[in-house]
């Protein structure tokens, strides 16, 4: 289903406590957008490449304020996909939402909303998609951002490496380092970080808390 231009096709909305990143464990509203223009391998929400319903932006600002949570967070599927989406984001900043977005990284940022904290993935290799990533996106970072690298092996490790020091990135905002489940555990990585000197002292670990809360679901927790 396309969306026409004023409307978003969504995959879903709900409730929950943030996943992911330097918000983790906050309740969280996460509405969730239908669409992707890549196909990582490890992807685990393809759920959302397709499907969903049409809706409004005042459909969606009305179930989002049902739900009654201040941090708003919308992802996908990628959300930039849809050309609606920018003006979303600014409608729940207007209606007093603290709102993110989380996205691919391989789309222009920057006619986001600057009252919107941009969650921005850099694709390794494993993913199979590292060549998308749009690299002029790390220019326009600012403190309220994040950059999230999503790691399945050692190769994935060293190319966040290179990409963090090559482009200054924890001087510009958070930075964190995340294991794709069931490929890498979370303590071989915590290891690397600990052996690694020049490690820049922000960057962290992260790990997917709403997989550790709610093991076995995949969706609308």
């Amino acid at each position: 289903m396309a969306p026409m231009s004023r409307t978003l096709v969504v995959s879903e909305i709900y409730r929950t406590l943030q996943g992911e990143g330097t918000r983790a464990g906050r309740r969280c509203s996460i509405v969730r957008l239908t669409g992707c223009n890549l196909r990582c391998a490890w992807c685990d929400t393809t759920y959302a490449y397709q499907g969903g319903r049409e809706m409004s932006a005042d459909q969606v600002l009305a179930e989002v304020s049902r739900l009654g949570c201040r941090l708003v967070l919308v992802t996908g599927g990628e959300p930039l996909v849809q050309p609606a989406t920018p003006a979303l984001l600014g409608r729940l900043c207007d209606a007093g939402h603290e709102v993110l977005l989380e996205t691919n990284g391989s789309l222009d940022i920057t006619p986001v909303d600057e009252r919107v904290g941009r969650c921005v993935d850099v694709k390794c290799p494993g993913s199979g998609q590292a060549k998308s990533s749009l690299r002029a996106n790390l220019a326009d970072l600012r403190a309220g951002d994040e950059v999230k690298f999503v790691l399945a092996d050692r190769d994935d490790y060293d190319y966040a490496r290179h990409v963090i020091d090559g482009h200054g990135l924890t001087d510009r905002c958070p930075v964190i380092l995340t294991p794709v489940a069931g490929m890498l555990t979370a303590s071989e990585l915590a290891e690397w970080m600990l052996a690694d000197a020049g490690l820049p002292p922000a960057v962290r670990l992260g790990l997917q808390l709403h997989k550790i809360v709610w093991p076995g679901r995949d969706r609308g927790v």
